[in-house]
């Protein structure tokens, strides 16, 4: 098996800097490349921080080959209708090369910022299920109605679609069962985070646990597994994958044994989230062909 390796660049700095890790991330050979979809995260909200799908459209004018995405977009502050032209957008500047990470969205900055109030998580599934479906039709049909109980469309058009076809591929989040079954469904692919754990062991476990209840998932949805690529987000683990090179290629490794196809790190930081070395970043650049093969 192969793996794919992407890395996540934080929208917090002007474009002016932020340009240069983006071709280097395609440059180094990364096979894809993502940033975060708030209006604000964590500690971070006080700034500096940048819109999303506008990096990622500069992002695709300054790069040719690496796939580029979400990690991941959320109805806190998305409306499928009007989210949709924006990802058909992208999706023709980069020339097909958008993947679309979608989640049920957090408690956070994004969940209050409009005046709304921070639903529970089983009503933030609800919320994302509805999402997901109106999205989908919206990105693969022309001219959707819909009347739901989250979201209204009149009409909505696609013209003239994704680049991407049907439409361009979803990663959907997801931990429990509800949003697992939305992975069978809508999914092209599965991104997890695992579960708490306090130290890195426990983590593990949790990710093996994971990718357990998605294959049984698949089963009863009568999902063929191969059809459905699965993407682990390392920097969720208590330990920041870029500690070292040797530590990074055990954690591919890892994920390797569990089943997934894609992992994805997290450029350095100077400090607090992320924070590391950007040399080890380069030492790891130069064994990824080294690392696919795991």
């Amino acid at each position: 098996m192969i793996m794919r390796i992407g890395i996540v660049i934080l929208p917090d700095q002007r474009w002016s800097e932020a340009q240069r890790r983006w071709r280097q991330a395609e440059e180094w050979g990364f096979d894809h490349a993502w940033t975060y979809d708030h209006l604000g995260w964590r500690d971070l909200v006080d700034g500096p921080w940048f819109d999303s799908m506008s990096t990622l459209t500069a992002a695709a004018l300054v790069t040719s080959r690496i796939r580029l995405g979400t990690l991941v977009a959320s109805p806190n502050f998305r409306h499928p209708a009007a989210f949709a032209r924006q990802v058909t957008t992208l999706d023709d500047i980069s020339g097909g090369r958008l993947l679309l990470g979608i989640g049920a969205g957090g408690i956070g900055f994004d969940a209050t910022v409009l005046g709304g109030d921070t639903l529970p998580p089983r009503r933030r599934v609800d919320r994302f299920g509805e999402f997901t479906e109106l999205l989908d039709l919206v990105l693969r049909q022309d001219g959707v109605t819909w009347r739901g109980e989250w979201f209204s469309a009149v009409d909505a058009r696609n013209n003239p679609g994704c680049v991407q076809m049907p439409r361009v591929p979803f990663v959907v989040a997801a931990n429990g069962p509800r949003s697992m079954r939305l992975v069978a469904r809508f999914g092209q692919g599965w991104v997890t985070t695992g579960t708490g754990g306090d130290d890195l062991e426990s983590w593990w476990e949790s990710v093996a646990a994971l990718a357990a209840r998605l294959d049984a998932t698949l089963d009863e949805a009568g999902r063929d597994p191969a059809t459905l690529d699965r993407y682990l987000s390392l920097d969720a683990a208590p330990v920041f994958s870029l500690t070292s090179a040797d530590f990074f290629a055990d954690a591919v490794e890892r994920a390797a044994r569990l089943g997934f196809t894609d992992v994805v790190t997290h450029w350095p930081r100077l400090s607090s989230w992320y924070a590391g070395d950007e040399n080890v970043l380069a030492e790891v650049a130069q064994i990824l062909p080294e690392l696919r093969r795991s």
